[in-house]
């Protein structure tokens, strides 16, 4: 017996849109990682770019569970001497709340040249509205 090997022309990806509005945080990001990844397909291959687009509308209106708006920290480090930047759940989403589910996103995804491939094809907007209608994005529920 042989090892199939999915090719190139053997991959058809989709575009799919979610609208997080009234979810949870952590189980939105799973959801995303795994169609980013292509988990769910029956041509999954580890080593091959074989997941789909994704746009997420609505990241203002996720939300998480218990004292993690308040507790919550998110830190970057710009690189210089002291230069840790720490920001509170609460404060980040009143000011990029994007940037929430594209961090939750990130870690869930591999930490090589293919997951950063992957992270390229998640496209998320704060509001209703998004700029991906050329690609016909197909709703799905979760």
């Amino acid at each position: 017996m042989k090892t199939y090997l999915p090719t190139e022309k053997d991959i058809a990806r989709k575009t799919y849109l979610i609208n997080a509005s009234g979810k949870t945080l952590g189980r939105l990001a799973t959801r995303i990682a795994g169609l980013l990844i292509g988990k769910g397909k029956t041509i999954f291959s580890p080593d091959k770019l074989c997941g789909d687009q994704v746009v997420v509308v609505n990241a203002k209106e996720v939300y998480v569970t218990g004292k993690k708006t308040t507790q919550k920290i998110y830190k970057h480090y710009t690189g210089y001497p002291g230069g840790i930047k720490t920001y509170r759940y609460e404060e980040l989403m009143k000011k990029k709340p994007e940037e929430i589910i594209e961090r939750a996103v990130e870690r869930m995804l591999p930490k090589n040249k293919l997951g950063r491939e992957m992270f390229r094809r998640l496209r998320v907007f704060a509001g209703p509205e998004h700029r991906q209608r050329a690609q016909q994005p197909v709703p799905i529920e979760l």
